[in-house]
């Protein structure tokens, strides 16, 4: 009996393996298959995207694992803004990583190129210039533009009526030499009238202000208007001021570079593909803007709201927006004379701003684009 009872649960137990390795064959496709929609295995090689791998060969062939962008979180660097929140820049660039920095003025962007901690910015005319003559023409070069416009004088308009009756009030800059600052006082000279470019005491009294405290301190009232870019002039007019002076309508072509690209010589010279893959993407980001307006709106003002915790109100971005164009022309020959303003009112020397543009690669990419090529007015790099 006891040979019997082995003998049956001998039997019973290979019937039960035999019903287990069935189960598990039966099972089997369904495994690999679950490994492979998660990505596992060798299934999974062959489900990758035709795309994905032409990407990681492009990868291969960029010769920098990174690029430092720098711009700052204003609608005047709308190619930045976008290019990055829709992916625009970091599409061309495959597998080399944006690592994006944020700032607040144009000095410390400068700075940040010229201490080897940042490669490629957006940034002012002003700035530009005299990061250039600072370093002798060693550290940058402007390679594109990027947008004209969105520059106006606001005001009180129970103080001010008529352009006249700016004499004797205090008006805000954000900075002395900005490009902003460099304007008006260059306009307040063509009045006739004239102001201490150091201190801003004069017929005006030019108040340098920071763009963030600008809207309290004319709420304030401890200024009667600013001539500044947007968002903050709108954000004035949203709090009561009127535009008096769209500085668009200054330019004989209704046409001044407000934003430029620039780019660490060091790293043109060791990475120009790189510097060509993103261009190829501010191109792009550029032609997408242009096309989309509204989306390109919205988009911008989605990555100002990831940069200052909220988005900007309808009132201030819908004014604001159309003020700007957007453009891969840096408008070279307005360069020249933003600096021709900046020596006029003092500000710095005769500046030697031959090689400050080099516009090679930027040509190269609107030519492969069908688009026209631009010009650097003389001042390109030899």
């Amino acid at each position: 009996m006891p040979a019997t009872g082995t003998t049956t649960r001998t039997a019973l137990s290979r019937k039960a393996g035999l019903r287990r390795g069935i189960v598990a064959a039966a099972a089997l496709p369904l495994l690999v298959g679950a490994l492979a929609s998660c990505g596992y295995g060798s299934e999974a090689a062959k489900d990758e995207p035709k795309d994905k791998a032409a990407n990681v060969a492009d990868a291969k062939k960029l010769s920098a694992s990174e690029v430092r962008l720098g711009y700052f979180p204003n609608l005047t660097h709308a190619t930045a803004l976008v290019g990055l929140q829709e992916g625009l820049i970091q599409k061309e660039l495959s597998g080399t990583t944006i690592k994006p920095q944020a700032f607040n003025a144009g000095p410390s962007e400068i700075e940040a190129l010229n201490g080897g901690s940042l490669d490629i910015g957006f940034i002012g005319p002003s700035p530009s210039i005299n990061g250039y003559v600072k370093s002798k023409g060693s550290n940058l070069r402007i390679i594109s533009g990027s947008a004209s416009g969105g520059v106006k004088l606001v005001v009180n308009p129970a103080k001010i009526k008529t352009l006249d009756d700016l004499k004797g009030k205090k008006i805000a800059t954000p900075q002395k030499g900005n490009t902003q600052d460099v304007a008006f006082l260059n306009w307040i000279s063509e009045k006739g009238w004239t102001v201490d470019p150091e201190s801003g005491k004069g017929d005006v009294s030019v108040v340098r202000t920071d763009n963030k405290v600008t809207p309290d301190a004319f709420k304030q009232g401890s200024i009667d208007g600013a001539w500044v870019p947007e968002p903050t002039a709108s954000k004035l007019v949203s709090d009561g001021a009127a535009v008096l002076l769209d500085e668009t309508d200054l330019w004989p072509d209704k046409k001044f570079v407000i934003t430029n690209i620039i780019v660490s010589q060091k790293f043109l010279k060791e990475h120009p593909d790189v510097v060509e893959a993103v261009l190829r993407g501010t191109v792009k980001t550029n032609e997408w803007i242009n096309a989309n307006p509204d989306k390109a709106k919205a988009s911008a003002n989605a990555k100002l709201a990831a940069e200052g915790g909220k988005p900007l109100d309808a009132k201030i971005i819908d004014p604001a927006w159309p003020s700007i164009a957007i453009t891969d022309d840096p408008l070279a020959s307005t360069l020249k004379t933003q600096s021709e303003w900046a020596v006029k009112a003092k500000l710095i020397e005769q500046p030697d701003l031959a090689g400050i543009y080099d516009l090679t690669l930027l040509n190269k990419v609107l030519k492969s684009a069908g688009k026209p090529e631009v010009s650097d007015a003389g001042l390109g790099a030899k």
